[in-house]
């Protein structure tokens, strides 16, 4: 189930492109586990289909083989695949994939991947017990095809609402149980057997050697469940996240914060940072990853949306100054100054005061600046 560090590790990895009409910026974040066990893909142009890219985040467990393998390979697994190589005869000479042909490779690729998975010597031998949940997304001209397969998500942001999101695979969902139960397990505590959280998976083959049943029929699946929306001029963004972000934010939330925050920032991943630091002040205690795509629709830099923050900022910094003052004793510190802030007006839709929580951070230490170590007369340490 996992094991936590003393103090988060807040580095961050950070990757970001152009092309093909799209904009995205990825983050990944260690947090509190004591091993980062996410790993993602981003590509814009695929080897075969220039103007189709593909984005992903994989969300591991029991080690960062499988999710690491799934990174390098899911990709290629799937566009190389005979399935996915149907084409139709398009524009008299140019041909595609057909969207049949496509929903039909996703699921192959991830089972081809599976396969190559479990034919690792790491794994014959018992050595590495690792899964990883997968979801992912191809976007071509006129389509985006989506695929999970765990409890990573994803969502579609079209016309201002969350208009799309991905179902996550639980064991508790009633058509995951019964496949589990038909294969011999249980569902406890809300997970397989008492003990895995998600019910689909690639890896975890512990969970998938019942004798005379197909992969998908397994106690653990590597199936994907697959969703395809037509692309319209509504669309802003799609977000990939894994649960360690959906455990304290909402699709709605998420969606809202992202919205705001592209009109106040044109960097995608300072965006992604901000959505990372604002989970991790809500709570979250797992590693996290997420890749944000915008779409010609996307919200724009707002010169009003700018300054709304700033004085938002503003505000804040002088409610600090306030409390600071009217502080004696000198024991205002951050906890107290976010309980005092907790009915600030027009913070940050779906982010709310976490989302600020730095802002607070670097206010306080600059009015109050944190105590330095001195050596006394005597050559003692002691504290100013």
């Amino acid at each position: 189930m996992g094991a936590f560090l003393d103090k988060p590790k807040t580095d961050k990895h950070n990757e970001g492109g152009v092309g093909n009409g799209l904009k995205y910026g990825l983050a990944s974040m260690q947090g509190w586990r004591v091993e980062m066990e996410d790993a993602h893909t981003a590509v814009i142009g695929l080897p075969s289909l220039k103007d189709w890219s593909f984005f992903a985040v994989f969300d591991g467990h029991a080690g960062a083989k499988a999710s690491a393998m799934c990174s390098e390979q899911l990709m290629n697994h799937i566009i190389t695949n005979g399935d996915f190589q149907k084409m139709d005869l398009k524009s008299g000479t140019e041909t595609q994939p057909s969207i049949e042909a496509i929903k039909s490779g996703i699921k192959t690729g991830f089972l081809s991947m599976d396969d190559k998975l479990r034919n690792m010597p790491e794994v014959l031998s018992g050595q590495d017990k690792s899964g990883s949940t997968a979801v992912g997304v191809i976007i071509s001209p006129t389509h985006i095809f989506f695929a999970n397969c765990g409890d990573s998500r994803a969502v579609l942001s079209t016309a201002g609402k969350c208009a799309f999101s991905t179902t996550d695979h639980k064991p508790i969902n009633p058509i995951e149980k019964e496949r589990i139960q038909k294969a011999g397990g249980s569902v406890m505590i809300q997970r397989v057997n008492g003990s895995l959280a998600v019910s689909r998976a690639l890896g975890d083959f512990e969970y998938k050697n019942v004798e005379g049943m197909g992969p998908c029929e397994q106690l653990v699946s590597p199936e994907p469940e697959i969703f395809v929306q037509e692309r319209n001029q509504g669309d802003e963004f799609l977000v990939l996240a894994c649960d360690g972000i959906w455990d304290v934010m909402t699709n709605d939330e998420l969606c809202d914060f992202v919205r705001n925050r592209l009109q106040i920032s044109n960097s995608m991943e300072h965006i992604c940072n901000q959505v990372i630091d604002t989970c991790l002040y809500k709570g979250s205690r797992d590693n996290m990853s997420i890749v944000i795509v915008t779409f010609h629709g996307a919200p724009k830099l707002s010169e009003e949306a700018i300054r709304k923050e700033d004085e938002l900022d503003g505000r804040i910094e002088a409610k600090i100054k306030e409390t600071l003052d009217a502080d004696g004793s000198g024991d205002a510190d951050l906890p107290y100054l976010m309980h005092v802030l907790g009915d600030m007006e027009g913070l940050p839709p779906g982010g709310g005061l976490s989302s600020k929580r730095g802002t607070v951070e670097t206010i306080l230490n600059k009015l109050r600046p944190p105590k330095s170590e001195a050596t006394d007369e005597n050559g003692a340490t002691a504290i100013d």
